[in-house]
């Protein structure tokens, strides 16, 4: 599975859950989830890689979706629980 069709499921993922996802030049490195005014919005890095924005959606849904609880294919929930911030810290013992 490509990068793109990983980044597509991710992003149509977090839409699905209520995500708010804006497509922004942001400089190439940056973009990810915030909260505004209670909503929860996914700010697209138009000139990032789709590999870099893979991995940040990959984190988002890992801090605001139990993944445990929701169908995946198996290679999107690979590559979110590889790319998962709470289970690094966790693997690390914090």
């Amino acid at each position: 599975m490509n990068d793109q069709r990983i980044l597509d499921d991710i992003l149509a993922l977090l839409e699905a859950n209520g995500v708010a996802v804006r497509p922004e030049p942001l400089g190439g490195s940056a973009g990810g989830l915030c909260r505004v005014k209670g909503k929860n919005i996914f700010f697209l890095d138009t000139q990032s890689t789709a590999a870099q924005n893979a991995v940040l959606c990959a984190e988002a849904v890992a801090k605001i979706l139990d993944i445990e609880n929701i169908y995946l294919r198996p290679e999107i929930r690979s590559f979110i629980e590889a790319h998962s911030p709470i289970k690094t810290e966790n693997e690390n013992g914090t």
